[in-house]
């Protein structure tokens, strides 16, 4: 009798706390809401051994795991296929190698979230109640992220801009949100995520493990049009350069305001291409090693304007160097635009283009094969000299009739046969270059990485060793990429960082698809050795890489950035900036740190005085045609002006009055006959003076 006392007593306590629990969970202002699957059931707690199954119960269980490590809605693979209505399954069923179909996988395990019947039904949405369950309520960030790289993919789902989409299905306040729930949350008994799990010194322990191998990256910047590049001009101010495709330089600030106004906007002269594949567009910047002084800079990009509009090529890719603004240091002037190289390609594709400075202070410009074969080069007659080739030349020069001059060290620079500009060949699709700016390798040359493709196998890829006069056509790479994975390679840097110490030195790289990898001396130091770069997950780094690997970038600092896209199209704003960090130090370690100085405008004497030319990079004041004089002062007319007129502008005379013409020579008749009269009335005057003397004296 007691004991059938005691269990009235406990059922009645039980149905009390189970409808106050929904009672003052109903607005989740009092008590939290109780874990329940997707179905009312209780969420099961696993074993250290199971892993949830993803929801279509095949792949995604480690996906799934790093979301739920210790309790899960589908532990059995009959209630995954439960929980997927077929109006889910043709939404889930991009299944290409995208970011779409990445996020839908992490989508897919909200429904073995423990918190499901809250994700998908919620009390806090006043048309719960008529929603489909089919997707979760998604946190702000992670919603418009899953909008952009989906909507191309699934169109029957994104029949709204993303402010009204993510309205219906992402989280208006602070509650529950896949996939970082709850927010704000450290740990807690509502809290099931990685970093936010009860025991909270068992994940502790877990991430030190983790850290132990891996890196993170942190978001620093989305919504970029189609980035390409990423470069610091090393004047102190610690800004980035970010370079869109379509003809804009962007600049980032150390306090990560991406400034409205473009560094340099040169769209309407780029062709750009936009379509998957199509490289045209702008390839490169790099800046003098002297810009703070000089502010040169120096752009790489593909055009189709001017005298070559004609002919059998497809495009132009010109070399250009520009000069910052005299009064604003944050934008470039336009006017000083000198054209260095332009070579014809027949092809969209291997391009190269890229521009780097070496410690030795040469510019370097990396040409891809664009493809071309022997009977291109035959129909391009004798344009394409700087096909697969690396150029070094000399922009530091005085010579204001070339802009440039060849390095006596050139190896062909006395040659008949090749260009002097040549440094090395036989490359074939260059990603990007890295110099290192810390060493130079044993021979005293410097140390140049390039990443490329092999002549013989399209998909081989292999890292080059840029060394003078070298022929990579028969030369042996410096090492040959064992990855099973056939996406171009995106060259990456030598890190010289000072946040991580057991990076620094390596060679750091990665594909288009995302595989990273770094290149590391043995300890001989004769051979490099490859090992797989590991990122961290979202759960242990709170970011995650996502899209198509675009570049990779270094600040002043020496940190390491990467550049990704889920688009491939110039117009999506889908571009992200990550930093790559090392969890195992503080992000910016106190050591690390510089004081950032202001940009300040061009103070030299060349920059101040010379109006009517330009300055080379010695300082030297070039005049521009018309011009001569110091500093391009004085005006030249040819024929010189007539009559005491005075030269104020190119081939224009500023004539003295009753004198006109491009050079003074004609006389105005209207003053001619004035000066004619006035003589006749001096001449009649005198002659009456006289009669009138003549009579009086008579």
């Amino acid at each position: 009798m007691v004991h059938l006392q005691f269990l009235l007593v406990l059922a009645v306590a039980v149905n009390f706390w189970e409808s106050g629990d929904a009672k003052f969970g109903e607005k989740g202002e009092i008590g939290p809401r109780r874990r329940r699957c997707l179905d009312g059931s209780t969420p099961r707690r696993l074993k250290k051994r199971e892993r949830p199954l993803s929801v279509d119960g095949s792949r995604g269980g480690e996906i799934c795991h790093t979301f739920y490590p210790r309790q899960s809605c589908c532990y059995t693979r009959s209630a995954a296929h439960q929980n997927l209505h077929l109006r889910d399954a043709r939404i889930f069923s991009v299944t290409n190698n995208t970011e779409c179909a990445k996020l839908l996988e992490e989508i897919k395990c909200a429904r073995c979230s423990p918190q499901a019947q809250n994700l998908f039904h919620s009390p806090d949405i006043e048309d719960a109640a008529d929603r489909e369950p089919v997707l979760p309520l998604l946190c702000s960030d992670y919603c418009r992220e899953f909008y952009y790289a989906c909507r191309g993919h699934i169109p029957e789902l994104f029949q709204a801009d993303v402010d009204e989409f993510c309205l219906y299905f992402g989280r208006r306040d602070s509650g529950l949100c896949f996939p970082d729930f709850p927010r704000k949350q450290v740990r807690g008994p509502a809290s099931n995520y990685l970093d936010q799990m009860e025991d909270y010194e068992k994940v502790e322990e877990m991430n030190r493990k983790h850290k132990h191998n891996c890196y993170c990256v942190h978001e620093m910047l989305r919504g970029l049009r189609q980035p390409v590049g990423i470069v610091n001009c090393g004047d102190g101010s610690q800004r980035l350069f970010i370079l869109e495709k379509e003809g804009f330089v962007r600049i980032l600030t150390p306090d990560m305001e991406l400034i409205k106004e473009p560094f340099l906007d040169i769209h309407k002269l780029v062709q750009n291409g936009i379509k998957g594949g199509d490289e045209r567009g702008l390839l490169s910047l790099a800046f003098h090693p002297n810009y703070k002084k000089n502010g040169k800079l120096y752009v790489s990009y593909t055009t189709n304007q001017e005298r070559w509009a004609i002919g059998p090529h497809d495009h132009i890719l010109r070399v250009v160097e520009y000069t910052v603004s005299r009064k604003n240091p944050s934008q470039v002037d336009p006017r000083t635009k000198r054209v260095f190289i332009e070579v014809a390609e027949l092809h969209r594709k291997h391009l190269g283009g890229q521009l780097l400075f070496g410690p030795d202070g040469f510019l370097h410009i990396f040409f891809g094969d664009g493809m071309i074969t022997l009977d291109d080069m035959e129909e391009m007659d004798g344009l394409s000299d700087f096909t697969g080739s690396v150029l070094r030349v000399d922009v530091d020069t005085d010579c204001c009739s070339a802009p440039y001059a060849i390095p006596r060290n050139n190896p062909y620079f006395n040659s008949t046969n090749q260009p002097p500009e040549i440094f090395a060949h036989g490359l074939h699709n260059p990603g990007r270059c890295a110099v290192d700016q810390g060493r130079i390798d044993t021979n005293g040359s410097l140390l140049i990485l390039c990443s490329d493709s092999s002549s013989k196998n399209a998909t081989a890829r292999r890292i080059l060793q840029i060394s003078m006069g070298k022929d990579y056509e028969n030369e042996p790479s410096l090492f040959e990429l064992k990855s099973s994975s056939s996406a171009p390679l995106v060259g990456g840097f030598i890190y010289r960082g000072c946040q991580s110490r057991r990076l620094y030195g390596s060679y750091v790289f990665g594909d288009r698809n995302g595989h990273f990898g770094t290149l590391q001396k043995t300890a001989t130091g004769k051979h490099w050795q490859e090992k797989a770069l590991c990122f961290g997950s979202r759960s242990s780094c709170q970011s995650s890489l996502t899209g198509h690997i675009l570049g990779f970038g270094e600040d002043e600092l020496g940190e390491m950035y990467i550049l990704t896209s889920s688009k491939s199209m110039t117009q999506s704003h889908s571009g992200k900036l990550y930093k790559l960090i090392d969890p195992k130090r503080h992000q910016v370690p106190e050591e690390c740190k510089r004081q950032v100085q202001s940009p300040q405008p061009l103070l030299t004497e060349c920059s101040r005085l010379c109006k009517n030319g330009h300055c080379t990079p010695t300082g030297q004041c070039c005049c521009s045609p018309g011009w001569e004089g110091d500093f391009c002062r004085v005006a030249k007319c040819e024929p010189a002006c007539r009559h005491g007129g005075v030269c104020f502008k190119p081939n224009k005379c500023l004539c003295k009055k009753g004198y006109s013409g491009t050079q003074c020579e004609q006389v105005d008749r209207s003053i001619r006959k004035e000066n004619e009269e006035g003589i006749l009335d001096q001449l009649v005057d005198m002659t009456t003076y006289l009669l009138d003397l003549t009579s009086y004296i008579v």
